[in-house]
């Protein structure tokens, strides 16, 4: 697996004054930043599904949608949900209009005019935090990716030699018990008990190393994989599983297929423990340039606390296994009963992704769309 390390720092600076907003990208303009410039609350909703970003500055007091609104829709964003955001205001608001800018996700206030010093600091911190938090998210994908390849090794290993030298005794096996004496009734039965024995311990050899690495997930593809796991979570957790997945090639490189395999197998986990389902069903599906990875079951459903829990039912577990390839996780209630859980991923690698490990993107312009 290829490890990529945080993208370049996004600022994204939202205010309808001209002036203010030409202000803030000249104070912010830096080789190791990019700054998206829109003037409406309107346009920053239409920026954050696309780019990653380590901070937002938002106008409170805009025309239309202002900044409050604007905050809560971005906090409803998968993607943007837990961005900092920044308010700038004319004055310092009243305590009533301060809680609610809190309440609407803000972290911080600035007061116009804008001092520059102050301003600097201020997006230092969190572009400084962004761009650790990135570089740890590129170590834990290269752990995930060696980990996945040492399961491959052994998983090899014990299907190969384990696997082989036990067939090889079973052989063996066969071949004494065939030229024991008739007399021999307690020889035969204990050679029979002992040829009972090794199927056994064959048949766990093979789940051993199908759960380490499903040979399904190298030797078919993703689909077959998906299948697979349905066949067996329907099997040991007795709940009903339909899966519908393309019968074509999906295009899809060794990487990701692991990444989705191990979320799906997450999935599965979290239905079987919590949400006491009599069925579950499973969707794989290209929808545009993205993977879809859909689990619906018809369970006892998901409340809100629990969903804004990040580490809660492995989320961030899960969340992490995309993010190395700019893709994200939906999990909400499903209509009628039960919860649906969606992982999407590109099949084509993010532009987010050009930076490697250590490595941090030259000068990029400064953007701005008004």
């Amino acid at each position: 697996m290829t490890v990529v390390s945080a993208p370049q720092a996004s600022v994204l600076v939202v205010d309808d004054d001209a002036k203010n907003l030409m202000a803030m990208q000249e104070l912010l303009q830096s080789p190791q930043l990019t700054v998206v410039a829109v003037d409406s609350g309107k346009k920053a909703l239409q920026q954050v599904p696309q780019l990653d970003f380590a901070v937002i500055l938002l106008d409170a007091r805009m025309p239309g949608l202002d900044g409050f609104e604007t905050a809560r829709r971005i906090r409803e964003n998968e993607r943007s949900r837990h961005t900092p955001i920044i308010f700038l205001t004319g004055a310092y608001e009243d305590p009533p209009s301060m809680f609610r800018g809190y309440e609407a996700g803000a972290v911080d206030y600035i007061v116009k005019p804008i001092v520059p010093e102050i301003l600097r600091s201020k997006i230092g911190v969190f572009v400084e935090l962004y761009q650790k938090s990135a570089d740890l998210r590129a170590l834990t994908a290269r752990v995930q990716s060696l980990q996945e390849e040492e399961q491959r090794r052994i998983a090899r290993e014990i299907h190969d030699e384990l696997g082989q030298s036990l067939t090889a005794l079973k052989m063996d096996l066969v071949w004494l018990a065939g030229r024991l004496p008739p007399e021999a009734v307690s020889l035969r039965d204990r050679a029979t008990a002992m040829s009972g024995l090794l199927d056994k311990l064959v048949q766990s050899v093979r789940e051993l190393a199908a759960r380490l690495r499903p040979e399904a997930l190298d030797e078919l593809g993703l689909g077959a994989a998906i299948r697979w796991q349905a066949r067996e979570f329907q099997m040991r957790a007795g709940i009903r599983c339909h899966v519908e997945v393309p019968e074509d090639d999906l295009s899809i490189d060794q990487d990701r297929a692991t990444a989705v395999f191990r979320i799906f197998q997450e999935m599965l986990t979290n239905v079987a423990r919590h949400a006491a389902a009599t069925r579950v069903e499973v969707i794989l599906r290209k929808v545009g340039s993205e993977l879809m990875l859909e689990v619906a079951d018809d369970g006892r459903g998901i409340g809100d606390r629990v969903l804004r829990n990040p580490s809660s039912l492995g989320v961030l577990g899960m969340r992490e296994r995309v993010a190395p390839f700019g893709g994200h996780l939906d999990i909400g209630p499903r209509t009628g009963r039960g919860t649906s859980a969606k992982v999407f991923i590109p099949i084509l690698p993010a532009p987010s992704q050009a930076t490697r490990a250590g490595e941090r993107k030259e000068a990029t312009p400064v953007r701005s769309t008004t």
